[in-house]
C-alpha cells in the first residue's frame, strides 16, 4: 500500500516535471513557429506593398535625425580615440583609413541597430501588444484576416529592408564626423585624410556591415514582434514585454555580431 502511494507521487513528479520541460521549451517553439509564419507570407509582399512601404517610410526615413545625430558623434569620438591611441606609435596620417574600417565593419552597424531597437523594436512590441490587449488582434481573425501577414510580415521586412541603408548612412555620417575632428583639432589635410580612406578602403569590408545590418533588423523585428504577440497582463505586462523587447534585442544584436565577425572576417 505505502508502495503504491510513494509510486504514485513519484510518477506525479515526473509528470509534473516534464510539463515544467514543456513549458520552458514552448517560447522557442513558437518564436519559431513565428519566424516560419512570417517566411511563408512573404509572397504576398507584392500585395501588401503599401504597408511595407509605410514600414520603409517609417523605419528608414523617419530614423534618419537619429542615426545622424549617432553617427556624427560616433565617427568624432572614434576619431579622438585612435588619435589617444597612435600618439607616439602610429602616424596620424592613416587616422582616416582606420576610422573607416572601424566604423564600416563594426560601430555604425552595431550602434545603428541598438539605437532602431530602442526606437523601432520597443515601438513594434507596444503597439502589437495593445492590438492584443484590445482583442484587435482576434478582431482580425474573426474577419479571416491572418494577423502575422497583417502586422508582422510587413514590420519584417521593412525593417530588414531598410537597415542596410541606415547603415550606410550611418557609415557616410560618422566618416564626415571623424574628418571634422581630424581636420579642425588634430591638424590632418584633408588630402591626408581622404587619401588613407582610399589606400584601407575594402569593399569587402562594407559589404560585410551591411549584411550585418540585414541581419541586425530580421533579429530586431523579428523579437519585436514576438514580444508584442506574447503580452499579457495589461498595462503592466506590456510595460514588461516593451522592456523584454528591448533587452532581448540588444543581447540578440552583440551575440549575432560576435558569431558574424567570425563567418564574415
Amino acid at each position: 500500500m505505502f508502495i503504491q502511494f510513494f509510486k504514485q507521487i513519484e510518477t506525479r513528479r515526473k509528470i509534473n516535471l516534464s510539463q515544467t520541460q514543456m513549458n520552458k521549451l514552448a517560447p522557442y517553439g513558437e518564436f519559431g513557429y513565428l519566424i516560419w509564419r512570417i517566411l511563408t507570407n512573404l509572397r504576398f509582399a507584392w500585395k501588401d506593398r503599401r504597408r511595407i512601404s509605410y514600414q520603409l517610410d517609417y523605419v528608414g526615413v523617419r530614423s534618419i535625425p537619429l542615426v545622424l545625430l549617432i553617427g556624427i558623434f560616433a565617427g568624432a569620438i572614434i576619431a579622438w580615440q585612435a588619435a589617444y591611441q597612435f600618439k607616439g606609435m602610429v602616424s596620424l596620417s592613416v587616422l582616416g583609413g582606420q576610422v573607416m574600417r572601424v566604423v564600416q565593419m563594426e560601430m555604425a552597424p552595431v550602434l545603428t541597430a541598438l539605437v532602431i531597437s530602442g526606437r523601432i523594436g520597443a515601438s513594434m512590441t507596444a503597439e502589437i501588444g495593445s492590438m492584443k490587449l484590445t482583442d484587435q488582434i482576434n478582431a482580425l481573425k474573426t474577419m479571416a484576416i491572418d494577423p502575422v501577414r497583417f502586422i508582422a510580415m510587413p514590420r519584417f521586412l521593412g525593417l530588414t529592408l531598410m537597415m542596410p541603408f541606415l547603415t550606410l548612412f550611418s557609415v557616410i555620417i560618422s566618416v564626415l564626423g571623424a574628418f571634422v575632428v581630424s581636420t579642425y583639432f588634430l591638424d590632418i589635410t584633408q588630402q591626408v585624410f581622404f587619401a588613407s580612406i582610399r589606400d584601407f578602403f575594402s569593399i569587402w569590408d562594407l559589404f560585410g556591415g551591411l549584411v550585418k545590418g540585414a541581419i541586425f533588423g530580421m533579429i530586431i523585428s523579428l523579437i519585436g514582434v514576438y514580444k508584442g504577440f506574447q503580452a499579457q497582463g495589461g498595462s503592466r505586462g506590456l510595460g514588461e514585454s516593451t522592456i523584454a523587447s528591448f533587452v532581448n534585442s540588444a543581447v540578440g544584436i552583440l551575440a549575432g555580431d560576435f558569431f558574424l565577425w567570425i563567418i564574415l572576417f
